[in-house]
């Protein structure tokens, strides 16, 4: 960088390194005029010399010229083309930008779509599982209450009657049956289904006792699991003992009684466990029936009442049968006599037929005034048929 004055010029500026040359150049010029005019008294040829060397130099500083103009215009359109250059540059780079800042946009509103429905989504699965955990809540308190139920013995009771109440309603006819029933002997039976006899009227009694079961499933060392199952077998033995004497009544019942287990796990503890209890209930004609056993048997027994219904109804379905018999009969007797007439009228249809051919054929030859021939014809008329109806 070279100052000078005011005016600051550097190195690596063509225009000030050809003005640089020019000035040079002109100072050359001025030292060879002074050297020129020194030598003034030389000779003449020196003269020509001299200003022939002036004209080459003057050519050449014109030609200086030219080339400092041209590289101006080339320095001028490199720099055009550089700011052209640049301004496309900028125009891509803001375009790039439009169409990255647009991508991010689009980006940012679809994840924030999603990210929306994912929270609806995910509140949606909180709400269900709130609402799972209120019916849990509710199970629990159900179970509770199921558990209060069992734990008292006339509840349990109640609860047991209930139920075969609702098996009963189910799988017979209203007619069938008979709820808290009063034997003769004074003993209330919690079901008596009325089947003909034999086997005649069966008891199904819901009273069982769960103390016992209760107490085996609740032992947590061998001593109390025996003495449960001590517990269990006198129970249940003084149970059946007690069904056999109060609901099996010669003559005014069947010949056997069903204990109802409100539970199939009793029943299956006692298949599994007990299976001489179930020996005993069968020597004793007493049944041990659980919810799924004993609406079998009572579909068995909704047979058996069919067909005794049936059997009732048989002597009136004979009756009716003897009659639907003779209306057949009368049926095809005037059907016969039907066929009779049926008869009599075609061939009544048939003389008919035959008079009016006839009529035909004479009213052709009176048209042709063949008298003579119609006075040889056998003019004797045909008889009409009578109804012999």
């Amino acid at each position: 960088m070279i100052s000078i004055g005011d005016y600051a010029f550097s190195l690596a500026d063509p225009l000030f390194i050809a003005g640089l040359i020019v000035a040079l150049i002109l100072l050359l010029l001025v030292v060879l005029l002074v050297v020129t005019v020194r030598r003034a008294g030389k000779s003449g040829e020196m003269a020509q010399v001299l200003a022939s060397q002036m004209g080459g130099l003057g050519s050449r500083v014109e030609m200086l010229s030219n080339g400092q103009q041209q590289l101006f215009g080339g320095l001028t359109s490199v720099t055009e083309a550089q700011a052209q250059q640049q301004a496309k540059t900028l125009q891509l780079m803001e375009q790039r930008l439009s169409q990255v800042t647009e991508s991010l946009n689009v980006n940012l509103s679809s994840s924030a779509q999603r990210t929306a429905q994912s929270l609806g989504e995910l509140q949606q699965r909180l709400l269900t599982i709130d609402k799972a955990q209120e019916n849990i809540t509710k199970l629990s308190g159900d179970v509770l209450s199921l558990q209060d139920i069992l734990s008292n013995k006339q509840t349990r009771g109640a609860f047991g009657e209930i139920q075969l109440n609702d098996i009963v309603s189910k799988a017979l006819p209203s007619d069938a049956y008979t709820f808290q029933h009063t034997l003769t002997n004074g003993k209330r039976a919690d079901c008596l289904i009325h089947l003909p006899n034999p086997p005649g009227p069966i008891v199904i009694d819901s009273k069982f006792p769960l103390e016992a079961y209760e107490a085996l499933r609740n032992a947590k060392t061998d001593w109390e699991a025996n003495e449960a199952a001590k517990f269990m077998r006198t129970s249940v033995k003084a149970h059946i003992k007690a069904i056999s004497e109060k609901y099996i009544l010669d003559g005014e019942t069947a010949d056997g009684a069903l204990m109802f287990l409100p539970s199939e796990a009793v029943y299956a503890e006692l298949h599994a466990n007990f299976p001489e209890l179930v020996r005993e209930g069968f020597t004793a004609r007493v049944w041990i029936v659980s919810p799924t056993t004993c609406m079998a048997t009572l579909n068995t027994m909704r047979a058996i009442l069919k067909d005794a219904r049936m059997r009732e109804q048989a002597g009136a379905i004979r009756t009716t049968l003897r009659l639907l018999h003779r209306d057949v009969e009368l049926v095809v007797e005037r059907v016969g006599k039907l066929n009779t007439h049926f008869g009599q009228a075609r061939k009544d249809l048939e003389d008919i037929n035959t008079a009016a051919e006839r009529a035909g054929k004479r009213a052709t030859r009176l048209d042709n005034f063949d008298f003579e021939e119609i006075e040889k014809e056998d003019a004797v008329p045909l008889p009409i048929a009578q109804d012999k109806s």
